[in-house]
């Protein structure tokens, strides 16, 4: 029998390509659950009972959370990177490290191809490939949804028939649990208008009571919560996203463009990714020069979209690594957060490496390191080619002139 290994989170999706290729197909299944920070102990074990029942050769939990944030996570938060300005890329980010884990296994075990439940009118099936084809070069790749172009109501007449009934209830909305936040679709995201229900969010929204709360930044990277710190980034980010996320804080349906050029709508549910992004952000601009934050802007964006596009492999993404790693020495500080139901207000920051200090001057109010001829001649300087150019060409103030 040929082993192929399965990347498997015991949805839909991946219900059904387990059971077709180990009883349809006759392939002896490696089924893989690779955990990014989505699946508790008692839902991997869960998991595992399933795709045994599924007729898998073998089932394996792979433990990966803490890698994902050191290789992938923790760019995106120096890089502040919201995709459209809205989406932490949290399941994209997710896929990237996935597959990586999936390839590595699959060597592990001499497996003769590689599998996934992605369809083919996402951005997953990109994801995964590139990530396959470069690490696995000539190995197959099999994609049984895509491939066969399968509905939801067809894939759960397939298990049903296969004595693996699947709840249609359950299948209703398709989840992605991870560190930096879970994505949920449905009918309601599958068109232009519409909204989620309250029920379609893993964590419902019943904490109103406004409460602050302060977190320490160390070279761009969040250990302490109030008084508490914490051995990783990986559990300050888990213990954040449980406090705020009752608040139904970091909620948002995501539009987007796939890579195939059709536009997308997903809700997202990301707590713990909004505020530690937008503090780590306001703190950068205390902390950091103009040109800091300029280049900073611009190269975040292109990792930011290489890495939702499934290029994470571009050596160019390691270039850009290290320019915002080096980016950070000086963002260590801490911000102080209001939260309320569903929103949050970032209320300031105290840090020793502060531009703002007040021994230069107080913005709007004094100087103490200049004095105003000192202005006055810097002004004459800064605007003097203009000056040159409208005293030589003659032109009248654009501003006053009418078609």
């Amino acid at each position: 029998m040929k082993k192929i290994v399965l990347a498997y989170s015991g949805g839909l999706d991946t219900s059904y390509c387990a059971v077709y290729l180990a009883k349809t197909l006759g392939y002896q299944v490696y089924a893989v659950t690779i955990n990014t920070g989505g699946f508790t102990e008692e839902e991997l074990a869960s998991i595992k009972e399933r795709a045994l029942q599924a007729g898998v050769f073998h089932f394996e939990a792979l433990e990966e959370t803490t890698r994902y944030y050191d290789k992938v996570v923790r760019f995106l938060l120096f890089g502040n990177v919201l995709k459209n300005q809205s989406y932490p890329l949290s399941v994209s980010a997710e896929r990237i490290a996935q597959a990586s884990a999936l390839a590595a296994y699959a060597k592990k075990v001499g497996a003769e191809a590689v599998a996934h439940g992605s369809t083919g009118a996402g951005n997953d099936q990109v994801r995964f490939d590139m990530i396959l084809q470069n690490l696995l070069p000539g190995i197959e790749i099999i994609t049984p949804i895509r491939d066969q172009q399968l509905s939801r109501e067809a894939e759960l007449e397939f298990l049903a028939a296969n004595g693996m009934p699947f709840s249609a209830e359950k299948a209703s909305y398709s989840i992605n649990q991870g560190l930096w936040g879970t994505s949920v679709g449905g009918r309601e995201t599958l068109k232009s208008m519409g909204s989620l229900p309250e029920g379609a969010w893993p964590i419902q929204a019943t904490k109103t009571a406004s409460i602050d709360i302060h977190i320490q930044f160390i070279k761009g990277e969040p250990y302490v919560i109030n008084d508490q710190l914490y051995e990783h980034p990986v559990a300050l980010i888990q213990a954040l996203h449980q406090l705020a996320a009752p608040y139904g804080i970091g909620r948002e349906i995501h539009v987007g463009d796939t890579i195939l050029g059709i536009k997308g709508r997903v809700g997202f549910e990301a707590a713990a990714p909004m505020i530690l992004i937008k503090a780590h952000h306001l703190l950068e601009k205390h902390v950091l020069t103009r040109s800091q934050l300029n280049w900073k802007e611009q190269i975040a964006q292109f990792y930011g979209n290489n890495l939702h596009e499934g290029m994470y492999l571009d050596p160019v993404m390691r270039n850009m690594e290290a320019f915002l790693m080096d980016s950070q020495k000086q963002v260590s500080g801490r911000v102080s957060i209001r939260l309320h139901a569903f929103r949050f207000e970032l209320l300031g920051v105290d840090s020793p490496h502060d531009l703002m200090s007040d021994k230069f001057g107080t913005y709007g109010e004094e100087n103490r390191a200049w004095s105003g001829e000192d202005v006055k001649g810097f002004i004459r300087i800064y605007g003097n080619q203009n000056s040159i150019y409208y005293q030589i060409n003659g032109e009248e103030n654009p501003y006053h002139e009418y078609n």
